[in-house]
């Protein structure tokens, strides 16, 4: 059986390498000259299951109002002519309260746990490397109601069995040593143990590799114009003015899945959320991060590789718009500095943008369609290399006509309906 996959970054090259596990015969298809170079390119790095938080969360729209008079505030609003923008805010809007806080997040977590042990026995599996570390997550928190606002998400954490740990300032010093010039700033910290890190565009171009060992295709500089479709099942993609026909097909286009869906009558709510990120040089190993913290207030992670940092944050509301602005270059170095002052040397940086695939209740859309051979996998937005392996491990599963491993409510497009 022949299987298309739309998309080569860190979820499409995924998809295709469990696919292939299964027996499956499959293309990807990637506009670009190569995989990662969109969203997953210079994401923040960190795999952090239980920080798998929705971006709705209750008291957002006010802190939104509060963040546009803030020079560092991690959300920015920049209206567009694009009704979608307005009807994604609206809808993220609404999703913003206690109750759909609570459900949102319980499938985030239960998705991307999964997801952390897919990728641990990946990494058993193939040997692979991507400069990764397991060494856990540390949230800091900078107020006293920071600490106390972190009650209902370990509620959420035991519930599924998460370990934490909640530090105090001695704490954090003992997992993070780099932070001693700044930790009396901070309130105290919530380390998640069981926590990786590594470099997306690494794992994901050597999990292409390892993917076209195993027969997969990789079809690149491929721009998808068309999708054709006859009754109720999807038979071909129209790339480059060629048409190409397969027996199953996926989308894993992230921002760009409404565009191909919209051709035929199906509507995704994916909007895009502009991320930033900083890639520097560690200069002083003793002023670094030994794995990566989560700064509360700016919702910024600076993360450890071998010997760079990445700092990766931000979201801007403005469409598909790619330019680099200098001003949340300017909140990165910043907070960096606050933390880790002296750890990277910043003006070296490389300074890049990303647009997150986001969907109005931050659950990713995982499943089939109305169309009998057509699935989707896409609108991770910050979470889509925690999720990448459970994503692609759970749709196999489903294309193959097996029981997931985990629970499928609320993971495909029906919610919407």
């Amino acid at each position: 059986m022949n299987i298309i996959i739309l998309g080569a970054g860190v979820v499409g090259t995924t998809q295709a390498y469990y696919l292939a596990k299964k027996g499956y015969k499959v293309t990807v298809f990637e506009r670009h000259e190569g995989p990662a170079l969109d969203t997953s390119y210079g994401n923040a790095g960190q795999i952090s299951p239980g920080y798998a938080s929705p971006w709705a969360a209750p008291g957002i729209p006010l802190k939104a109002i509060k963040w546009m008079l803030e020079e560092h505030a991690p959300l920015a609003i920049r209206p567009t002519a694009d009704l979608n923008q307005y009807k994604f805010m609206w809808n993220m809007f609404l999703n913003c309260t206690s109750s759909k806080y609570t459900v949102n997040k319980s499938r985030l977590v239960r998705l991307s746990e999964y997801s952390r042990d897919c990728l641990v026995q990946l990494r058993k599996d193939t040997g692979i490397y991507y400069e990764n570390r397991s060494l856990g997550t540390t949230q800091v928190l900078r107020t006293a109601k920071q600490m106390e606002g972190i009650k209902a998400d370990i509620e959420i954490l035991e519930k599924f069995n998460v370990p934490y740990e909640v530090l105090d300032q001695d704490g954090i010093l003992k997992v993070e040593p780099g932070l001693k010039e700044s930790v009396h700033k901070l309130a105290g910290g919530l380390r998640l143990p069981g926590d990786e890190t590594g470099d997306c565009f690494l794992f994901t171009n050597r999990l292409a590799e390892i993917a076209m060992n195993m027969g997969v295709e990789f079809k690149y500089g491929q721009n998808i114009e068309d999708i054709l479709v006859e009754h109720n099942k999807v038979t071909g993609i129209k790339a480059n003015g060629v048409v190409h026909t397969a027996d199953i097909f996926v989308d894993c286009l992230g921002t760009y899945t409404p565009f191909l869906l919209k051709k035929i009558g199906i509507k995704a709510p994916i909007y895009p959320l502009k991320g930033y990120s900083l890639t520097a040089p560690i200069i002083d190993e003793s002023s670094a991060p030994t794995s990566t913290i989560l700064d509360e207030t700016y919702k910024i992670a600076i993360t450890r590789f071998d010997n760079r940092i990445r700092i990766g944050g931000m979201a801007e509301i403005s469409g598909y718009n790619l330019t680099l602005n200098p001003k949340r270059r300017k909140t990165l170095e910043f907070v960096t500095n606050d933390l880790y002052p002296g750890g990277g040397d910043l003006p070296k940086a490389e300074f890049w943008t990303g647009l997150r695939p986001k969907t109005p209740d931050s659950t990713p859309i995982i499943g089939g369609t109305d169309y009998t051979n057509f699935f989707i996998n896409a609108g991770h937005g910050t979470l889509g290399w925690t999720q990448s392996c459970g994503s692609g491990a759970y749709l196999s599963d489903i294309i193959a006509g097996n029981k997931p491993e985990i629970d499928t409510e609320g993971l495909d497009i029906s919610r919407y309906k």
